[in-house]
């Protein structure tokens, strides 16, 4: 698989350099990028929708919910390298240069295709399959004949790339749950190459539920399927924020000094409360647009399926909390009570990390300036 995602990061390359051309209209004649485009779409018709119904920052938000079932599938994922690293002997150099990989593969190329096509392209909401991808469309719409369909290509081998992440993720999840009581304790099996047997297969059981798009209610059956998940990147990455300032509480409250560790996010603390704020004012925005869709006028049992299929998952996430509070009776534990020592693989003092950050000081300013931007 690493041949592939090497594979999918040099077309995401290509894509960006022909999209700059394209901007610039140094496309073909032929197609729709022969002239300058710049930032044309991004005032008519606008580089967000419907941002009338909104003030300001909500504007944004709103916006940002709205498109959340295509962004998710876009951006979300990126939560899956710390959870590979964390199986790896040197967790910090696995994370190498994620940020900057983040950067160009996703916010690069996605500021390319706002420029690129307006947010009312007809093929973009109603196109189905890989013709709706905004890749194969702006490619189209430049008329460079074969690159679309090597984009195409490109899709259907990511979607085996994203399934077997999917596995990944699914089978560590279910293990952690057995190991801490709150899944069957069959799935807390590890062989002795450490892979989890029963949870892989537990997930992959599910696989088949693909078959159900060839029946005719397929699109209902997928609808649902995606109300179940639509907003599970917008919860991982709130949980994710949560544990990490749970952590440094914890940290603090045991004894310990931030010198202790390996790795500090930029951010720190202060970026994770940002992280959970931002997280819950899309919570809340994605909550007024699924009782308000935008662009429709709904009621009755249309707006009641309206509203299900766009916030399905938080009630569902609700339950799951309410289920597991009254089965366990436990709640989060206090800082100086939080276990931070089972797994750990670093137990530097601050003495070390000190003798190791000023070896490091050391190095030609080059060199630190790589290690600011792609270590720590």
């Amino acid at each position: 698989m690493a041949v592939w995602l090497v594979w999918l990061l040099l077309v995401v390359l290509m894509f960006i350099f022909v999209g700059i051309i394209c901007c610039a209209g140094g496309g073909p004649s032929s197609g729709e990028y022969g002239a300058y485009v710049g930032g044309k779409y991004w005032n008519d018709p606008g580089a967000f929708a419907n941002v009338s119904r909104v003030f300001l920052l909500s504007r944004f938000v709103c916006q940002f919910a709205y498109e959340g079932f295509h962004t998710d599938v876009i951006a979300a994922g990126t939560e899956l390298v710390g959870l590979a690293a964390s199986e790896t002997p040197n967790p910090r150099r696995s994370c190498l240069g994620t940020f900057w990989r983040i950067t160009i593969i996703f916010v690069v190329s996605l500021t390319i295709i706002g420029l690129l096509l307006p947010y009312d392209e007809p093929r973009l909401i109603g196109g189905s399959g890989s013709s709706a991808s905004p890749f194969v469309i702006v490619l189209s719409h430049a008329n460079i004949s074969g690159l679309d369909d090597l984009v195409n290509a490109t899709i259907c081998i990511s979607v085996l790339s994203i399934g077997l992440s999917c596995v990944y993720a699914g089978s560590r999840t279910l293990t952690a749950l057995a190991e801490t009581g709150f899944a069957p304790k069959v799935f807390a099996y590890v062989d002795k190459s450490s892979r989890p047997l029963f949870s892989v297969v537990a997930i992959l059981i599910f696989g088949p539920i693909a078959y159900v798009n060839c029946s005719d209610d397929g699109d209902t059956v997928f609808k649902w399927l995606l109300a179940l998940s639509g907003l599970s990147t917008i919860f991982t990455w709130m949980a994710i924020c949560l544990c990490h300032i749970r952590f440094r509480a914890a940290w603090k409250a045991q004894g310990h000094s931030l010198e202790e560790l390996p790795f500090k996010a930029l951010g720190g603390v202060w970026g994770s409360w940002f992280g959970v704020i931002m997280n819950g004012l899309v919570l809340i925005a994605q909550f007024y647009v699924a009782v308000f869709p935008v662009g429709e006028s709904v009621s009755g049992r249309d707006a009641a399926d309206s509203f299900f299929s766009a916030y399905l998952a938080a009630p569902i996430m609700i339950m799951f909390y309410i289920i597991g509070y009254v089965w366990k009776r436990q709640l989060p534990k206090r800082a100086n009570a939080i276990d931070l020592d089972s797994g750990r693989k670093s137990w530097l003092t601050v003495e070390d990390m000190r003798t190791y950050r000023a070896e490091r000081k050391k190095a030609p300013w080059h060199i630190r300036i790589y290690r600011i931007l792609f270590s720590n």
